[in-house]
């Protein structure tokens, strides 16, 4: 008789543990469901995912190019971008980016008596490191790589009234991302900057024509190795993306200044953009 009521007080005490080790069981594959619709609402990775952007930029241009003048020029600038995010299959903590931009500028100076009309497509490709400090943070850096070929025409010139544009550049790059709900849905604020430390561009040097480039090659250093002293350039956005059914809006603010002091020639090209685009997440179990 004690050992029948030893066996049915051991049932009563370890039954509730038991159900309630099931019940732990049953939330923690709720949660992961939900963490895995959460990813695929909200940008963030889970498992093996891809993210593509595609966003437009509208915004305003100061453009100085003391071979073509050496008035600053101000107007209008329209940027295409489009971005893939990728992880490294070999180490899933390695994000890599490719990025493709096309820009066209459009500004004239404070007289008013000429325009400058310029383009430029650009090809990036950024390899970070991600760390989460927690589930809302996400922090990457590593380098970037950028090449770039374009163009810039004056109205007003008839000797020399263009000016090619060509540069490759290193350095590093880096983002850090929030995600909070708003709205009763998921939103991310992400911030990436990219920094050139080395690189190569071409220049013609003063008073060099054209005409002589294409005759004589490169007999006047028109190849010319640049670093952040003499080429300095900073690019960074700021975003903010909210998810919706399939996809998230994004939008935000990017900032591209450039400048170079070469071959006893000054340019810059600064510019401040409104962003507007739409990310899609990719994913795969």
């Amino acid at each position: 008789m004690q050992k029948r009521l030893r066996y049915l007080f051991y049932i009563c005490v370890l039954m509730p543990i038991g159900l309630r080790a099931q019940t732990m069981a049953d939330s923690l594959v709720v949660d992961t469901a939900m963490l895995e619709t959460v990813g695929q609402r909200s940008g963030f990775k889970l498992f093996d995912m891809e993210r593509r952007v595609n966003m437009l930029g509208i915004g305003a241009a100061n453009l100085l190019d003391t071979y073509l003048s050496p008035e600053k020029y101000k107007g209008t600038e329209v940027r295409l971008s489009t971005q893939v995010y990728r992880w490294w299959k070999k180490n899933p903590a390695w994000w890599m980016r490719h990025q493709n931009m096309f820009s066209f500028q459009y500004a004239s100076p404070r007289a008013d008596n000429s325009n400058f009309m310029g383009a430029e497509y650009s090809y990036s490709f950024a390899m970070r490191y991600e760390w989460t400090p927690s589930y809302n943070w996400s922090v990457e850096a590593g380098g970037e790589g950028e090449v770039a070929v374009g163009f810039l025409y004056s109205t007003r010139n008839s000797n020399n009234p263009a000016q090619a544009k060509a540069r490759l550049n290193v350095g590093p790059s880096a983002a850090a991302a929030f995600r909070f709900p708003l709205f009763r849905r998921q939103a991310v604020v992400r911030y990436e900057a990219y920094v050139p430390l080395l690189g190569v561009m071409f220049s013609p040097n003063y008073g060099q024509s054209y005409y002589e480039i294409f005759t004589r090659g490169n007999y006047d250093h028109n190849v010319v190795p640049t670093t952040v002293g003499c080429a300095p350039v900073l690019r960074h956005q700021l975003t903010l993306d909210i998810a919706l059914r399939r996809f998230a809006l994004r939008v935000g603010y990017m900032g591209d200044m450039q400048q170079a002091s070469v071959n006893n020639l000054k340019y810059h090209s600064y510019s401040h953009l409104l962003l507007i685009g739409l990310v899609r997440s990719i994913y795969r179990k």
